[in-house]
């Protein structure tokens, strides 16, 4: 165990608690918002932050995932390859853009996808996948999408193609049409915490610590996760993902 270990390991006791009591709070208003005459504006600036601390709360859940996968725990689903996209699409759009990420949460089918197309975000399924549900850990799949398409959304000029395909393993591929990463940093990139130059679209440095995740988990699942990327290039990750068998539990 490193010196950092100790201290995520506090900060995911630590942040659980006050996080669950904001969402309790939350809760709490917007169950009674007709007992307080909570104005539309209110009740929506609520529910951002409901959705928001939700996800905050599965990010540290997300953590003990990265840590349970080190210890090879896993859980076997039958996982539907199109619904996990789209939560990992939607999940990674409301971090960018929340109000188009929340008029997308109600359309259903292809509706999504379609839409999705206009804003640049085209997602593409071939292969076995398409119709067959993937036997794997639904959380650590849409873990692993979500994480790569959140960072090519941070990333790109104007599109993110997100491909799964596959007849035995699935294979994930997000690709970005940005500045993209130069090898010094492809050596670097999937460091935990690695200090790389910023060239996101908003501006914000990120933590260094998704791609991290991402090689963590899919190493620990028997894949391979591999980038290709060059200056001005933009850039494509691919993950191979096996199928879960119990006898790998």
């Amino acid at each position: 165990m490193n010196k950092r270990e100790p201290l995520i390991d506090l900060l995911i006791h630590d942040l659980t608690g006050p996080l669950s009591i904001v969402l309790a709070s939350v809760k709490n208003l917007l169950d009674k918002k007709e007992k307080y005459g909570t104005s539309d504006r209110q009740v929506e600036t609520l529910e951002r932050i409901l959705r928001n601390s939700t996800k905050a709360k599965a990010l540290l859940q997300e953590l003990v995932e990265v840590y349970r996968s080190e210890e090879g725990r896993f859980c076997t689903d039958n996982v539907p390859v199109e619904g996990v996209l789209k939560e990992a699409v939607l999940d990674a759009l409301e971090v960018i853009d929340p109000q188009k990420a929340q008029s997308l949460l109600c359309l259903t089918g292809n509706k999504i996808f379609d839409s999705l197309r206009e804003e640049g975000i085209v997602v593409e399924i071939s292969g076995k996948y398409r119709t067959t549900p993937f036997l794997h850990d639904y959380r650590k799949v849409r873990q692993i999408t979500r994480n790569l398409i959140s960072n090519a959304l941070k990333h790109r000029k104007n599109q993110v193609v997100v491909s799964a395909s596959g007849e035995e393993d699935l294979v994930v591929t997000v690709q970005d049409d940005g500045f993209g990463i130069s090898q010094r940093e492809q050596d670097e990139i999937f460091n935990r915490f690695a200090d790389l130059t910023d060239k996101t679209n908003s501006g914000e440095k990120g933590l260094g610590f998704g791609l991290s995740c991402v090689k963590t988990l899919v190493e620990a699942i028997g894949g391979d996760i591999t980038v290709i990327s060059g200056e001005g290039r933009g850039t494509c990750f691919t993950v191979h993902i096996p199928p879960l068998f119990e006898t790998k539990l």
